[in-house]
């Protein structure tokens, strides 16, 4: 079974990602914050990483800077979800180390497509 971490401040925003990728087979852990991310990525390193950009104590953009820093970090895709819709911002996260990008709010479909297009999903659900 594929893994995902998710990272979001908003336990609210976990627990929605959390069904969503459940219902598409993966197994989910979940981190409030880079640091509880990047600690969980020291331990077990997961197939894909939704991560929210702004956050206390470690925002997303410095997480995924680090992780792909450190040994494995280069492997897990890391899909960005934030509100930020800048097209500046985008790019710079995608240049930083991000895969893919979603902004929220988000949907089932969405995260199903992202996820198919970096080929963690064998078929779309219908």
């Amino acid at each position: 079974m594929k893994t995902c971490l998710v990272v979001d401040d908003s336990r609210v925003i976990r627990k929605v990602s959390r069904r969503i990728l459940e219902d598409l087979g993966f197994e989910v852990a979940e981190a409030s914050d880079g640091v509880e991310a990047m600690a969980w990525c020291s331990a077990v390193m997961p197939d894909v990483i939704l991560l929210d950009w702004i956050m206390p104590v470690m925002d997303g953009l410095e997480f995924v800077v680090r992780l792909r820093g450190e040994p494995g970090g280069e492997t897990p895709r890391v899909i960005f979800c934030s509100g930020e819709t800048e097209i500046d911002r985008i790019r710079e996260a995608l240049d930083a180390g991000a895969d893919e990008y979603i902004m929220k709010p988000f949907d089932g479909a969405i995260v199903a497509g992202k996820l198919h297009d970096l080929g963690l999903l064998e078929e779309l659900a219908a």
